[in-house]
This record gives structure tokens, sequence and C-alpha cells, in this order.
């Protein structure tokens, strides 16, 4: 009797509540993910830390550990040959932030993707709530936010509700964009007796998500912060202007472009960040975005699709190339000379990687000295008595990857970050490559040259294979062998120039 005192409105606001968690059950709940957020966010603030190890969690999900330990592994971070094998060491060479923002956004994602039945639909209002953390961070970044993790996944959370639906009430969903004003609150309580926003608010509840996290997927409007404008409002209002990106991002198209102008200029007062800016970082993001998701239109997924077959057909081709290098690599061993060997090697990884550049360096023990004598490219014979620098040691990617003795590969060269790990020498002779490959020469114990390839812009991001790895090293082997059975001599004497 009770519920039919109830408004029509209240009572079908409940029953889709409660069809929703059958349904949730039905495909599998998601408290996990609920915990994993506020033990997260908790590791990443110091709290708990005798009850809760962050490099358990991360091991306990395949997925994220394989993340982790590839972003620990990445140019950026392995410069120095440090490789990077378990989550405790990726922990102390990342640190909490870098693996909590990971955790956070694949937790949501791969949670929610589960559920989603490879819905076209579903996947993307995933995808949207993944650009919405991207612009999210950027935004926090550039406002120094004192916790952007809370920014990147209130902003996720922000479109919590059309994700559930979509996800889970697919036949809903359908009904719900067929309305009339499909994007509106008045929709959304006609079809399902609560707005999309309530929905989701009361998923994280449901979930027991921290209440800090759920006062931040409010929608709010746009204006002048007020007088009691607190910590919770600023998630809520980097929320909904992200959210509101996402939207108008996802085409790439002009009237786009022009949206995010005008949410940059309404939403400046109340994120306390300059309009100019704003846009900045929403430009990061969609950068970002681009080579992240797979379904939205700005990442281009046609043209990525076609891009990626050629490119696997082409590594195959050049994998070809490496092994018939290595073969006669290794019939010339026992009678070829050092230049021989080093000049097969040399157009070997030229062709095998389709490098836009390919240098052998040597070292003169006599003047102190590290030189390129011969290269392959455009460009290069004009530029090797230029790439020359001192054998002693200074803490650049070239003197660590000699003193390590192992390959190294650096896929972003141009990462702010990564500027002083680069040599002077290299940043006025080699500067167009956006990733290069430095193979090492180290003759009975010592260093006697190097190898180095790299490829510019005209080459989409490159992620070398174990294969191609294993390969190089038989490559540097095979040149150190023929070095090391000889007397010291020139190694490139007899190799002409590209």
């Amino acid at each position: 009797m009770t519920n039919l005192a109830k408004p029509a409105a209240a009572i079908s606001a409940d029953a889709t509540l409660a069809f929703l968690w059958d349904r949730i059950r039905a495909k599998g709940d998601m408290p996990g993910f609920a915990r994993a957020i506020g033990a997260i966010l908790g590791a990443m603030r110091g709290e708990d830390e005798h009850e809760f190890d962050m490099a358990q969690t991360v091991l306990t999900d395949p997925v994220l550990t394989q993340k982790v330990l590839r972003l620990a592994n990445s140019g950026m971070y392995s410069a120095f040959g440090q490789r990077v094998n378990t989550v405790t060491k990726a922990m102390l060479v990342l640190g909490t932030d870098a693996i909590g923002h990971l955790a956070l956004g694949l937790k949501l994602i791969e949670e929610l993707a589960a559920a989603s039945n490879d819905s076209s639909s579903a996947h993307a209002e995933m995808e949207k709530a993944v650009l919405a953390g991207m612009v999210a961070q950027q935004l926090a970044i550039g406002a120094s936010a004192r916790d952007p993790e809370e920014a990147v996944v209130c902003s996720m959370l922000h479109t919590l509700g059309r994700m559930m639906v979509s996800f889970y009430m697919p036949d809903t969903w359908t009904r719900l964009q067929q309305h009339p004003d499909a994007d509106g609150d008045a929709a959304a309580l006609e079809v399902l007796g609560i707005t999309l926003e309530a929905l989701g608010c009361a998923a994280a509840e449901h979930w027991g998500l921290p209440r800090n996290l759920v006062d931040g997927m409010r929608r709010v409007a746009p204006g002048e912060r007020g007088a009691k404008f607190s910590h919770g409002d600023w998630l809520a209002a980097i929320g909904s202007m992200s959210s509101a990106c996402a939207d108008a991002l996802w085409n790439d198209d002009q009237g786009g472009a022009a949206r995010v102008q005008e949410l940059a200029a309404s939403f400046s007062a109340m994120l306390g960040v300059s309009p100019e800016a704003i846009v900045k970082a929403v430009d990061i993001a969609k950068a970002d975005a681009a080579d992240e998701l797979t379904i939205a239109p700005l990442s281009k997924p046609v043209e990525r699709r076609a891009k990626a077959l050629a490119s696997t057909r082409k590594r195959a081709e050049g994998n070809r190339i490496l092994i018939s290098g290595v073969a006669d690599m290794r019939e010339l061993v026992a009678t070829g000379t050092a230049g021989q060997m080093m000049s097969m090697a040399l157009e070997t990884v030229y062709q095998g990687l389709t490098f836009s550049r390919a240098v052998a360096f040597l070292r003169h023990r006599r003047d102190g000295k590290y030189s390129a004598k011969v290269g392959f490219g455009d460009g290069v014979r004009e530029r090797l008595a230029s790439m020359t620098f001192s054998d002693v040691y200074e803490p650049n990617v070239f003197h660590a990857a000699l003193n390590s003795d192992r390959v190294i590969f650096i896929d972003n060269a141009r990462d702010p970050k990564f500027a002083a790990k680069l040599p002077q020498w290299w940043k006025s002779t080699l500067s167009e490559a956006r990733s290069f490959v430095i193979l090492p020469l180290c003759a009975n114990g010592h260093p006697a040259g190097f190898i180095y390839g790299d490829w510019d812009d005209s080459f989409p991001p490159i992620a070398l294979s174990q294969i191609e790895f294993a390969l190089l090293n038989d490559v540097r082997s095979l040149v150190v062998r023929s070095v090391e059975q000889r007397k010291p001599v020139e190694l490139v004497t007899s190799v002409r120039v590209a």
C-alpha cells in the first residue's frame, strides 16, 4: 500500500534501479571496482599503509600489471638500462600517482566494458568517459590541483548513468535515444523515472564509493565562484566541463572546436584557469585521445586500421630481412673483416627496421672520442663530421647504453622530461627523430662503438617486438665477435656512405 501512495515517477525510479541491480548481478557485479578506487586513492594519499599494498592490488590484475611494467620500461624511464621486471620496482620508478591514474581508469573501463556485449553505443559512451578523464587530467595539471586523481575519476564518473544504462539496459537505452528530447532530463524521467545523473550517483552510492567522488559527479552550470565555493564544487565543475568537452571533441569538427572555446570561456572563472590555458589543455588531451581511443571519429579508426595493417605487413617483411641478414653475417664472421661485418650490420638494421637514418659510430681511444664514420638516410653524409663526442662519461642516453652494454630503445625522444638525457651533438644533428635505437658494441669488456638508427614523423609510432630485440642482439654480437677475434682495426674503412 505504501508503494501505491508514491508518485508514479518515484515508483518508476525504484523499479528502474531494482532492475538495474538485477542486471548487474546477472552480468557480474562491480563492487570490486568500487573497493579498488577507494583503496587506490587511499594508497596515493599514504593512508592505510599497513592494510593496503599497491603492488599486491596491481598484481591481481594481469592487464594492469602489464601496463605498469610497460610504462616503467618506456623510453622516459628506462633510458639508463634498468630493466624493470617487478611491480615493486615499478612503484619506485613511477611513483604511486602514475600507477594510481592507470589503475583508476583501467578499473572503471574494464569493469564496464565487460558488460557492454560489444555494443557500439555502449563502447562510445565508455570512450567518451575516457576522453573526459583525459581532459580533466590536463586541466588539473594546469591548475596545479591538489588531487588531480580525484578530478580524473570524477570526470570519468560524470556520465556513469549513461554508461550504466547503455551497458546493462540496451533496449531501454535505445528507447531513450529515440526520444525527441533524448539529451534532456525530461526524456530520462519519462523513460526511466530518474535522471541519468541521479542514476549514476545512485550506482556510485550502491557500490560505496567515497563521498567526495559522489559529490563530484554533480552536473553544474558555469559561472562565477560563490562565497562558499568548495573543493567539491571545483571537482563538479571540472567534471561537468570535461564531459561536455568530450561530447564536443568526439566528431573532431569545426562545431566541436567552437564549442570547446565557449566552454573554456564560460568555465574559466569557476575553474580558476584562463580560457587560453583551458583550450591548450584540451588540445593536449585531444592529441592523446587520437592515439588511445578506438572508435571515436577524432581517432580516425578506419585510417588507423589501414595503417596498422600496412605496418604489420611491413614489419613482417622487415623481420625477414633481419633474419636473412643475421644468417649472412654468421656465414661471414669467420672469414670477413670487421669492416665488412659492420657494413653488413648497418645495412641489415637500416633495411630491416626501415630506419629513417642509420649511423655507425667508432671509439678512438687515442683521441678520446666517438665519431660517426658511415651512415644511411637523407642528409646523413653532410652531418657525419658533426656527429662526434667525448668518450668521458656524461649522464646521457648514449653513454648509458655503452656502459650497460644493452640495446636501448627510446620511443619518444621529444618528451620534455627526456630532454636532459639527450646530448647537444644529437640535438644539433639528429633531432628530427621521434624514436631511436642504440646498439652498443663492447669488445673484450670495453666500448668500441655503436650503431644508431631512428624513425622520424613519416613513420607511425614504433614498438619493437621481442623478436626484433633478439635479432638486434644477434647483429651486434656478431660484429663484436669479428672485432674480438682480430687485431684492432678501423671497422668501417671500406664502407661507402649512402
